[in-house]
This record gives structure tokens, C-alpha cells and sequence, in this order.
């Protein structure tokens, strides 16, 4: 019988359960596929403890995975049975062996993209796809800040970032993870808990700021985000890893240049199937050239996902977190 991590309460990892359950077969437009690596990312977090609420208890979280189709619904015409997929987004419930998604939020993997790769990148990599080029679109010769760049999105971003000719500065939290980013394409490592990152990125431009921010942090960077940017630059919010960012009264983005702020998602950049393949396209061949290195670096059985919940909130990862079935 299919197993899966469910929750019947939000809260601490501990909340977590190790559960039988009824997985059923595929009905029209879905498919049921055996999941062998399942992404774990901060959004899981979010979910498990109730800041962005699950539509009803008992769930079971996740929102990113990679397996072999096992079943097709009726009205399925791109995939087969053995076709091995992958899946980033809506619908939650990724922690399970076996799972029921809608045939259009599949994407067939190609031969030279494992199944840890693809569970460490789908919602990572989407993620930078459309950051980098949807909504900031980065050119040759920017100058660019990504926060926490040694983490899963961080360490592509700055990869992709760099292959597109831009100058990257990161921030980091340790003086490892500050070579690992400079490994991955990071121009300059910031030690957020040694130097006031807004100042550094300042003397690092000349005193002019960079193009766009990309923060996934929140409410410990926001407002000095703000102040790393040029005149007329960018503020990508797209995470609040820290918690959620202080209201603001939309006249301080012109005083501080006249900023642009955007509240990004990657379920509204893939919600159209063209968008999702298209994006999903760049990004295998991005990984499949050499471009971008996906490092798997934690790998957990999924009967252990509290523990991989334990050491991504307590900042002990870094790269992709994926659990293995």
C-alpha cells in the first residue's frame, strides 16, 4: 500500500505522521505515478506550519516530485505508462510513494536528467527560470543582489545569472557557504551577520546600486533591499524565509528612486501549460549543457522528512534538499 507523510495538525516538524494511504486510480486528464525523489522547499515549511494554509487537514504536503507514470487516466494523450515525469507546483501533496497529478502539470524528463536532479530543481529551477527571465529579465552587464545564494534557488540563480553576463553579489551566512556560492557563479559574497549588506553592495557599485534584488528572505532584509538598488530598479519578493516583510507606504519606492516591487509566484508563472513547458524547456537545457549544476546535497528516506524540516529552517542545507522513496 502506497505510504505518505501526512499531517493532521500544522505546527513544528513534529507533527508529521508516517501513514498508510488510498491513492486510487487515475480519472479523467490524470495520471498516477511511483515517485522515486520528492523536492523539499521552504513553501513546505510554510504549509506545514499554517502561514499559508492547506485547504484542509489532514494533508499531505509538497509541491515537487519526479517518478515513473504507472496508470493514465482517459483523455491523456502525451503520456504512457513508463514515461518518466516530473512536476513542480499545484496541486500540494507531494509526500507520498505514490500520487494522483492532472496530465498537465507533468513534464516528460529527458534521458540525461535523474530523478534527484529533477526533484531538486523543478520548483527551484521554475523558480529561477522565471526570476531571471520573465521578471527581471537580466542582461549583459547587470549587476544584480540575490539573498541567501547558497541556498537551493540561490546556487542556481547565481550559475544562470552568470552564464547571461551579469555581475552577481550574494548574500550568505557563513564563510562556507560563501565559497560554495563563489563555486556556483557569486561574484561576491556578503556575510550578512559580519557587514551591513546594503553598504557592502554600495561600495561594491560605486555607489550605485544594483538593477533588482531577488529576496526570498523577508522581513531581516526587506527594507535594506530597498536600498540597494539603482534608480528605477527592481524588488523581486518571492519568499519569507524569515517572515513576512513590513507593510510599506508605496510613496517610499519613489522616494528611495522610484523602485518597482513585485510579489512573484511560481504557481502563477506556470498556471498556463505553455508557460510551464516553455519555462520547464530552458531549464532542462540550461542543466543538460553544463550551465547549471543542480547539487543535490541532503538526501533523507521520506519517513525522515521532519528531519529534513529540521535542518532547512535551522539553515544547515544547502543547495536541494530532495527525499528519496
Amino acid at each position: 500500500m502506497p505510504k505518505a507523510i501526512r499531517m493532521h495538525e500544522t505546527g513544528g516538524p513534529d507533527v508529521f505522521r508516517w501513514e498508510d494511504v488510498e491513492v486510487g486510480d487515475p480519472g479523467p486528464g490524470e495520471v498516477r505515478i511511483r515517485q522515486t525523489a520528492i523536492g523539499v522547499n521552504y513553501i513546505d515549511v510554510y504549509h506545514r506550519t499554517g502561514l499559508y494554509p492547506l485547504p484542509a487537514l489532514p494533508a499531505v504536503p509538497g509541491m515537487e516530485g519526479a517518478g515513473e507514470v504507472v496508470a493514465v487516466g482517459v483523455d491523456v494523450p502525451e503520456l504512457q505508462p513508463g514515461d518518466r515525469v516530473a512536476y513542480a507546483g499545484l496541486p500540494v501533496g507531494a509526500y507520498l510513494t505514490e500520487r494522483l497529478v492532472p496530465a498537465h502539470r507533468l513534464v516528460k524528463l529527458p534521458p540525461q536528467i535523474s530523478d534527484q536532479q529533477a526533484a531538486g530543481m523543478m520548483l527551484q529551477g521554475l523558480t529561477v527560470q522565471y526570476l531571471l527571465r520573465r521578471t527581471y529579465r537580466v542582461q549583459p552587464g547587470d549587476t544584480i543582489l540575490i539573498h541567501a545564494a547558497a541556498g537551493g534557488v540561490g546556487l542556481i540563480a547565481c550559475q544562470w545569472a552568470k552564464a547571461l553576463g551579469a555581475t552577481v553579489i550574494g548574500t550568505v551566512g557563513s564563510q562556507e557557504k560563501a565559497q560554495l556560492a563563489k563555486a556556483h557563479g557569486c561574484d561576491h559574497a556578503i556575510l550578512y551577520h559580519e557587514e551591513d549588506f546594503a553598504d557592502r553592495t554600495r561600495e561594491l557599485t560605486g555607489g550605485e546600486g544594483v538593477a533588482v534584488v531577488y529576496d526570498s528572505v523577508g522581513k531581516d532584509t526587506f527594507m535594506q533591499s530597498l536600498d540597494c538598488l539603482h534608480p528605477m530598479g527592481m524588488m523581486v519578493y518571492y519568499g519569507q524565509s524569515s517572515g513576512p516583510a513590513p507593510a510599506i507606504d508605496p510613496a517610499l519606492l519613489g522616494k528611495k528612486g522610484s523602485l518597482f516591487l513585485t510579489r512573484p509566484s511560481v504557481m502563477t508563472y506556470t498556471e498556463k501549460r505553455a508557460d510551464l513547458v516553455a519555462g520547464a524547456t530552458e531549464l532542462f537545457e540550461v542543466v543538460s549543457s553544463g550551465t547549471v549544476k543542480i547539487e543535490v546535497n541532503q538526501t533523507y528516506a521520506l519517513q525522515d522528512a521532519a528531519s529534513a524540516h529540521q535542518d532547512l529552517e535551522s539553515r544547515k542545507t544547502t543547495g536541494s534538499t530532495v527525499l528519496l522513496c
